[in-house]
């Protein structure tokens, strides 16, 4: 079955851990979604690059839902669904449990390892999500990159001229060069240089 929605992905994807999360005794909430956003550090801050996922307490959500994000800049399925796990474990643990005991113990029980900030998917995590995929279809959705604007940055406005009799450098605006190329000190005509 093919999804149409990067939401829809993720929502299957935690739907076929809620079973999981209940069998460790510690159930996922009911109000819970999912999306891809910016973390809170924001899309042009370089934290954003680091921080890749995060879970909103439900306090903080108007209607009172678990809010999970997944960052734009990945686009990975398998990394993807590792990523929404962790968040899973901070919504199942308690936002209040950051990553101390009650996550590490649930996070290891669904198949993460590595440092707790930042974990990955273990082998048996890893060939879940691999035969999730396979049912589902790959993540749907492309990486950005905001720490650029999409515009090709503009080079110098200037012309380097320089002095073929001395090596002299100079930098000018085309529009000047129109009038001719300037004279060195040296008193030679200058010309176009590379670069």
């Amino acid at each position: 079955m093919a999804t149409r929605t990067r939401e829809q992905w993720l929502t299957l994807v935690s739907d076929a851990f809620r079973s999981t999360f209940r069998e460790l005794g510690s159930p996922l909430p009911e109000r819970l979604r999912m999306s891809c956003g910016w973390p809170s550090v924001g899309a042009r801050n370089k934290l954003s690059r680091k921080v890749v996922g995060e879970c909103w307490s439900t306090t903080l959500s108007a209607d009172g839902h678990t809010e999970i994000f997944v960052s734009p800049l990945v686009d990975d399925s398998v990394t993807a669904g590792a990523i929404l796990v962790h968040e899973l474990v901070h919504a199942a643990a308690g936002i209040r449990a950051g990553h101390g005991p009650r996550f590490r113990k649930l996070a290891l029980a669904v198949g993460l390892t590595g440092p707790m900030r930042a974990t990955g998917p273990g082998p048996d995590l890893r060939e879940r999500l691999n035969a999730l995929i396979a049912e589902l279809g790959p993540y749907p959705h492309g990486s950005l990159d905001a720490l650029t604007t999409g515009r090709k940055k503009q080079g110098t406005r200037l012309l380097k001229v320089a002095c073929p009799a001395c090596g002299y450098t100079a930098r000018i605006a085309s529009k000047w060069l129109e009038a001719g190329f300037p004279v060195c000190p040296c008193g030679t005509e200058m010309a176009l240089a590379e670069g």
